[in-house]
């Protein structure tokens, strides 16, 4: 039997959502929306995408709701922000079984505390929200030269744009 080329003939919620997010580069985009990555010329450049394949996620995302296009910046919505959990435990899944390495550090800012792999804060005991989390290089990020990840090696806060 032959693999479908989408989900149409599942009844299944989580189908569905692979239909938006199930693409190899869609969550990489998310995440990189989530870093504060906004314009087009800024995802080209730190995640190496060809240039079809960036218009057209962009487009599938802004279309489904996840981004809004303001201006020449991709936000993400309420929509596109509840996929922080996935992205980060998905990332961590990756850290702990295919790296050697952490590459980002989420730290909750409040408190300085970096957050366990459910996202939870071990000295304030509860779910940091993706606003109120920094972003670190680890000992395992690896240093591309593309401005965008050169400005995300300092600490920077989730959903600030990063601006060149």
């Amino acid at each position: 039997m032959a693999l479908g080329k989408d989900y149409a003939a599942q009844d299944c919620s989580l189908a569905r959502a692979l239909e938006v997010v199930g693409e190899r580069w869609t969550l990489l985009i998310v995440r990189d929306a989530m870093y504060g990555v906004r314009r087009f010329s800024d995802f080209l450049a730190r995640l190496d995408i060809p240039r079809a394949v960036l218009s057209a996620r962009l487009q599938v995302l802004v279309e489904t709701g996840v981004l809004i296009k303001d201006g020449h910046d991709y936000v993400l919505t309420e929509m596109g922000k509840e996929l922080f959990p996935v992205v980060h435990t998905l990332s961590r899944w990756g850290e702990r079984h295919l790296s050697a390495e952490v590459c980002r550090i989420f730290v909750h800012v409040e408190c300085g505390t970096p957050v366990e792999t459910d996202g939870t804060c071990p000295s304030c005991s509860r779910l940091v929200p993706m606003d109120d989390l920094e972003i670190h290089a680890g000992p395992g990020a690896l240093y591309r030269d593309d401005p965008v990840s050169v400005a995300l090696r300092s600490p920077h806060r989730l959903m600030e744009p990063v601006r060149l």
